[in-house]
Order: C-alpha cells, then structure tokens, then sequence
C-alpha cells in the first residue's frame, strides 16, 4: 500500500506508459507484418504471444540495458540482423495474402517479433529504465500495461495493411530506417557519425532504401520462378 499511495510511483508509472506509447510504433508495424500472413485464430496468437514475450524480453533486457549498451559492435550486429528481417517481412507479399511460406507458420511470426523487438529495443529501453529509476517493480507494471497498447496497435495495423497493400512497404521502410539508425548508433561508430547528424539521417535514409529495393527484387525473382 505504501508503493501505491507514493506519487512518485505514479509519476513514473505515468512516464514509462507514455514512453511506451510513443516507442511502440514501429514495434506495432513489426508484429502486424508478420502475423499478415495467419490467418483467425493464429493470427490472434501470434500478435497476443509475440507482444507479451516480447514485453517479457523487454524487462529483462531493460535491467541489464546500460551494459548491454556499452558492448562494441553490438548494435551494428543487431542493425544489420533487423535489415534482414525487414526484407523478409517485405518479400512475404504486400498484396495482403499469405503464401504458404515464411511468417505463414505461427512459431516463425513469434520468432520474427521477438528477434526485431530485441534488435528495435536496444536504444529505447534507456527511457524505460531512467524512468523506472532502479524500481523492478514500476518497471514491470509499467511494461505489462503496454501490452494491449501494443496489441490493439498490432491489431488495428493489420486491418489498415489488408485494406492500403502500400502500408507493408512502408512498414517495411521503417524497419530498414531503425536498422540505419542502429547500425550508426554503435559505441565504435557513434564518434564518426553522432545522433542527430546528417550521416545519422543519411545512414536511416539508407537502410529504408536498402530494405524496400532488395524486398521487392525478391519479390520479382520469387513471382518469375512461380510463372516458370
């Protein structure tokens, strides 16, 4: 009950709520391109269990995050691993339909979600954990409440991609910019290349372009094999 009645337990609950909100966009654009391709009750699960894992996986790596951060190449790794499934995702089809292959496999759509949201979390979850000054507790509660946020994103994502085929590559596209973003935010690179920078933009730039054209020459080769 002291937790409870201490304002600053609310402050920062309130923070790291508003903090998810705001960073759970792209992991949103994420779990619903690879949950597409399911179809009811699947697709349901894929969202529900690949949101609360990645939630989970979250907290874990929100605790040891101010390590994890200070390891060299690491993010140069994991930006290179997300541009990769930012061309899976994009090669699975943007015309909405599923294609027997890649995320039309449930465990391969959790999988998905959970390598992208570790990748996609490395940066953001400094937020939480300052937010979350130290106290496991807030940090928790504060990640569990975003999980229907992140679902009903998911969700209301899915319904747009179905309806507007153009939001796969553009979801596609955000991918491919966090991993540029990723890639230059690296210990050993961030010197050459700070936040905010033009080198910071052009390298996002480019890891949205890589994305998109290397998915859609995919695209093409995969369709001229099926007509062959």
């Amino acid at each position: 009950m002291d937790l409870l009645s201490n304002p600053q337990f609310w402050l920062g609950l309130g923070q790291i709520i508003w903090i998810n909100i705001i960073l759970s966009g792209d992991n949103a654009v994420v779990i619903a391109l690879a949950a597409r391709g399911l179809q009811g009750k699947q697709q349901k699960q894929a969202i529900f269990w690949g949101t609360a894992a990645a939630v989970v996986l979250r907290v874990v790596l929100t605790i040891v995050a101010v390590k994890l951060m200070q390891l060299p190449w690491l993010q140069l790794v994991g930006g290179i691993l997300l541009l990769w499934i930012g061309v899976q995702l994009l090669n699975d089809g943007d015309d909405g339909e599923s294609d027997h292959h890649g995320n039309s496999n449930l465990l391969t759509a959790i999988r998905t979600i959970l390598v992208a949201d570790l990748v996609m979390s490395l940066d953001n979850v400094i937020g939480v954990a300052a937010a979350a000054n130290g106290n496991i507790t807030l940090l928790v509660f504060g990640l569990a409440i975003a999980i229907p946020i992140v679902i009903f994103g998911s969700t209301l994502m899915i319904k747009v991609m179905s309806r507007f085929p153009v939001i796969v590559t553009l979801g596609a596209a955000l991918i491919g910019w966090v991993a540029g973003e990723t890639v230059v935010s690296d210990k050993m690179i961030e010197p050459w290349v700070p936040h905010h920078s033009v080198g910071f933009y052009l390298a996002a730039v480019t890891g949205a372009v890589l994305v998109v054209l290397t998915g859609k020459l995919l695209q093409r080769r995969n369709a001229a094999r099926a007509e062959a």
